[in-house]
């Protein structure tokens, strides 16, 4: 990936953008997700993190609900961070 990912969001819109650019990026993004990600983020994955990929289409729609972070009662700066939309990437699924 050329520019540098503020957040999973914007990680996510590019991914989805290079999709509906360039067929065979798409294809391989569904053939082998996690090879992609690594790719594109320019690091490798941990070995158990699974990508799962999806494509909706007219009859079909897919809400991904993330898992609920681990908090205590006061969240630190960092966490406020990540929970705002800061860099946190965790397991990831992509709706396209």
């Amino acid at each position: 990936m050329t520019k540098q990912v503020t957040s999973r969001k914007e990680f996510e819109t590019d991914i989805i953008a290079k999709t509906w650019k360039n067929s065979a990026f798409k294809q391989e993004l569904f053939s082998n997700p996690k090879a992609v990600y690594e790719r594109e983020l320019g690091r490798s994955l941990p070995e158990n993190l699974q990508i799962h990929v999806v494509e909706e289409d007219a009859n079909n729609f897919y809400l991904i609900v993330p898992s609920k972070p681990q908090v205590s009662e006061e969240l630190s700066e960092e966490a406020l961070e990540a929970v705002a939309g800061g860099s946190y990437l965790s397991t990831v699924s992509v709706v396209l």
